[in-house]
């Protein structure tokens, strides 16, 4: 059985403790109650860090990048936390390290704090409870938050919930394969970054970049494209500081507007109807089943009759 976080966990993981913050985030993931309860305790304490969202294709060097960007943190005096979504084991249900490993350089390191998060099958390139994991960073003292996506492609959009700045890291020669992705991630984009830029093909891939960008137009910050090499730095000392002077530029206006709160609560919200009528347990909803695939109902009825059930099995009734 795992350890919950006990009665004095609030001020270690306010005063920076790291064993008490491993256990919240266990408990958190886990979606325990002493999890929800310390959550909520911290609500007051949140809202310091700057978060920083990577995500971009497989095989564009997102790992590797992040890792360049913690040691130019560390190197400006900052704390920096991580939490990298890593795909599932198809066994274990758990984390596939990777990510882990990948920045293994910095894990010892006492101003950095890395968190491998199973993707457990939730779509968006994030898991379920990666927003709550980054607000135990942010309370425990975090400057700088990097949120590494698992990888998926287009579909990775979820991290514009939780980041004030998103970067899309792109490898050389996408070629074609911007205009299948402009359509998802490139469009979240504040910065986009070509990384692996030592290989054939990077100024091309730039200058394509550039191109989708002039057909948009845009009010506080334009998207800007950097090339970067994160296996020699080469280009990161540039990206650190277009990712500051993005913050210095947006972060305030994009928090004011209360958005990510209120597109976070929708998003527990939905999980939560989606979770608890995977589970409903009724005679009335095997049904509803039934009539669907027997073709007696279509799916927009059925959706509004599930929900009607599942709000009825917890006494709450009206349409």
């Amino acid at each position: 059985m795992k350890a919950e976080p006990g009665a004095g966990a609030l001020a270690a993981i306010l005063a920076g403790g790291r064993r008490a913050l491993a256990r919240a985030m266990s408990a958190v993931e886990n979606e325990t109650t002493a999890g929800q309860a310390l959550l909520h305790a911290l609500q007051p304490h949140l809202g310091r860090a700057r978060v920083l969202g990577i995500t971009g294709p497989p095989g564009a060097g997102k790992s590797t990048l992040v890792s360049a960007l913690i040691g130019a943190w560390l190197a400006r005096g900052a704390k920096v936390g991580v939490v990298a979504v890593d795909p599932s084991s198809p066994f274990s249900g758990g984390a596939i390290l990777g990510d882990r490993i990948r920045m293994g350089e910095h894990q010892a390191h006492e101003g950095v704090f890395i968190r491998s998060l199973a993707s457990r099958g939730h779509g968006g390139g994030l898991s379920r409870t990666a927003a709550r994991v980054i607000d135990l960073l942010d309370a425990a003292g975090y400057d700088q938050i990097i949120v590494e996506t698992v990888g998926a492609g287009q579909s990775e959009v979820e991290v514009a919930e939780v980041a004030d700045t998103r970067v899309v890291v792109c490898p050389p020669g996408l070629g074609d394969e911007v205009q299948a992705l402009k359509a998802g991630i490139l469009e979240i984009a504040d910065i986009l970054v070509v990384n692996k830029a030592d290989l054939p093909l990077a100024e091309r891939t730039e200058r394509e970049l550039l191109g989708m960008l002039s057909l948009h137009r845009y009010e506080s910050w334009t998207p800007q494209v950097v090339r970067t090499v994160a296996t020699s730095g080469e280009g990161v000392s540039e990206l650190t500081d277009l990712i500051e002077r993005h913050a210095a530029v947006c972060t305030a206006q994009r928090r004011s507007q209360g958005g990510r709160v209120r597109r976070l609560i929708a998003a527990s919200a939905a999980d939560w109807v989606k979770r608890n009528i995977e589970n409903l347990d009724s005679p009335a909803f095997e049904q509803l089943c039934s009539a669907v695939q027997s073709g007696a109902l279509d799916y927009a009825a059925a959706d509004r009759q599930a929900l009607q059930l599942l709000l009825g099995s917890y006494g709450v009734t009206g349409r």
